[in-house]
């Protein structure tokens, strides 16, 4: 079955669009606003989004932005604005598709099967590729290895699942939360030092100097990030 999220700050569209989709058997996620619909895109394998453009606080436009830092999902923006700019502005940041309010449900619903047939066949690979390679680092999920310049390195479980996650979503910002979530499992209370630490001993593996790191990244107030720009 695959996973629909709707981002939609009316209400009665996501209630409307849940009944349409539940009839083709998608499991549906529902969100009201982008930080919202971010939020469950760290969480959760979403294979398709419709994402309202015009939403208060952080709008679809700037959510598509940030989540294309850390997955190519086909993004179906749902706009009530006939104006081309905003299409041509949402196309250009990574937008797959766009249909304007009111839409033809059946309309959409072919749109959303092609893009999901597109994503599993071809776009899912290349979203988490088993060997990874940014800068002079690579890590290969089959045999849990990682090497530095070429020059293997032995890394904790923790930290190989860590540097792990971190790398698959390069350029994305997560907070010590997000990242005891993703590797741990578990509901995080209290886990900023804990993450710290680990960060600190995954420098001191891979970073020439620890303390002026080129790969792990921190953002002030945020977290930590792994830098796609390190080559």
């Amino acid at each position: 079955m695959y996973n629909i999220l709707i981002c939609d700050d009316e209400r009665d569209i996501v209630s409307a669009l849940r009944i349409y989709l539940k009839g083709e058997d998608y499991n549906i996620f529902e969100a009201y606003s982008g930080a919202e619909a971010l939020e469950i895109l760290r969480s959760e394998k979403i294979h398709c989004v419709l994402m309202d453009i015009m939403m208060p606080g952080v709008d679809g436009i700037a959510a598509l932005a940030e989540l294309r830092s850390f997955t190519n999902v086909p993004v179906i923006f749902l706009t009530a604005k006939s104006e081309d700019v905003d299409k041509i502005v949402g196309l250009n940041l990574g937008a797959d598709d766009y249909i304007t309010k009111p839409f033809n449900p059946i309309e959409l619903i072919a749109r959303i099967k092609s893009h999901i047939r597109r994503y599993v066949m071809l776009g899912s690979l290349a979203e988490s590729p088993d060997t990874i390679r940014i800068g002079g680092i690579e890590i290969c999920g089959a045999d849990r290895s990682a090497t530095v310049d070429g020059e293997p390195i032995k890394l904790t479980a923790k930290e190989f699942e860590i540097l792990y996650f971190l790398m698959s979503n390069a350029g994305a910002v997560y907070s010590p939360a997000e990242i005891y979530r993703k590797v741990w499992g578990n509901v995080p209370i209290g886990v900023d030092n804990a993450i710290a630490v680990h960060i600190r001993h995954l420098r001191e593996k891979i970073e020439i100097n620890p303390a002026e790191p080129r790969y792990l990244k921190v953002a002030w107030g945020r977290g930590y990030k792994f830098d796609k720009g390190a080559e």
